[in-house]
């Protein structure tokens, strides 16, 4: 999920969704997905979302509950799908599965306690993206007209990409690496309630005067999802260390310190693998019929738990519609 430190060197402002109205946000799928799985498992009852066969789709929920927030403000969602896992962020996948273990054997024993309070907090740590879930998710958007793209590799190096290249006007997802990518405009918060941050990139390179290439230094000195920090190196002193020796190998020999892997790391964030073999149409025609029978009838989500979300979508597509005629 990225470098929670980034935030303390990162320029991050509110922005009113009336401000995004027109825009073209690339979403990190797989961060914005989990987002609302989690929080949908947390609060709602597992019948609502469970099929006959013990297939769980809570993702179908979040889906139908999150996309009226952009169609409601004009705002085309791009959802960008990650591809394969890249080779150094093994050990982290490896730590989420240990820790998810751990949580589940909790949540087993809140069960046998009959905590449900418990139940529905460690439930909700437990989920995972699976197969289902993803497969469900992508024909969920295509019936609802949203576009998809699919990495090569990491989604959010994708969509940083596609920002950078100006065929998207922001990124949304809530990972602060999105920063070390060199999107030049974030968007966070975009599955809470209120105004998303808007994070942005020039500003804080210019507020440290530091380049792209010693902002990516200094977090790598401070630990990122592919290698553990430096002890004693937090945002600031990271940031000091940069410019006083001018990069990640001038600090390493000052401090006589090292980081494994530091020119791969360094490389997936300024060189990362990504496309352009990509499209979409920005202008989104709903299926909401053929959506409502994949959600409630195919997938046996509770209708009731999902036909706000639809009656959400309609009537601000059919709005947007109406104001780019008006």
């Amino acid at each position: 999920m990225g470098n929670a430190d980034l935030r303390d060197l990162a320029v991050i402002e509110d922005v009113p969704f009336d401000d995004l109205s027109g825009s073209v946000v690339a979403v990190d799928a797989h961060n914005w997905l989990y987002r609302y799985l989690t929080t949908t498992v947390r609060w709602t009852s597992d019948d609502i979302y469970t099929t006959a066969d013990g297939a769980e789709v809570a993702n179908l929920v979040g889906v139908v509950q999150g996309l009226p927030k952009f169609f409601e403000h004009d705002i085309t969602p791009v959802f960008v799908f990650d591809g394969s896992v890249v080779d150094l962020k093994d050990d982290e996948v490896e730590e989420r599965r240990e820790a998810r273990e751990k949580r589940e054997e909790e949540l087993e024993q809140a069960r046998e306690e009959g905590d449900s309070l418990a139940v529905a907090r460690l439930d909700s740590q437990t989920q995972r993206l699976t197969d289902t879930i993803l497969t469900t998710t992508r024909k969920a958007l295509e019936l609802l007209d949203v576009p998809v793209i699919e990495a090569p590799a990491e989604g959010e190096a994708q969509a940083a990409h596609m920002a950078r290249e100006g065929d998207v006007d922001y990124v949304g997802t809530e990972d602060y690496d999105a920063l070390l990518l060199g999107a030049p405009l974030t968007l966070r918060q975009l599955t809470s309630k209120g105004d998303p941050e808007l994070m942005d990139f020039a500003a804080t390179l210019e507020t440290h005067d530091l380049t792209w290439e010693q902002l990516v230094d200094a977090a790598i000195l401070m630990g990122t999802d592919f290698n553990e920090g430096i002890s004693g190196i937090g945002p600031k002193t990271a940031v000091t260390a940069v410019r006083e020796h001018g990069d990640l190998w001038g600090v390493f020999e000052a401090r006589d310190v090292y980081v494994d892997n530091a020119d791969r790391i360094r490389d997936l964030f300024l060189n990362p693998a990504v496309t352009d073999d990509y499209d979409y149409d920005p202008d989104i025609e709903p299926d909401l019929e053929a959506a409502r029978a994949y959600v409630c009838d195919e997938w046996e989500v509770d209708p009731d738990e999902v036909e706000r979300g639809f009656e959400r979508i309609e009537q601000s597509v059919v709005q947007t519609g109406l104001d780019r005629w008006t």
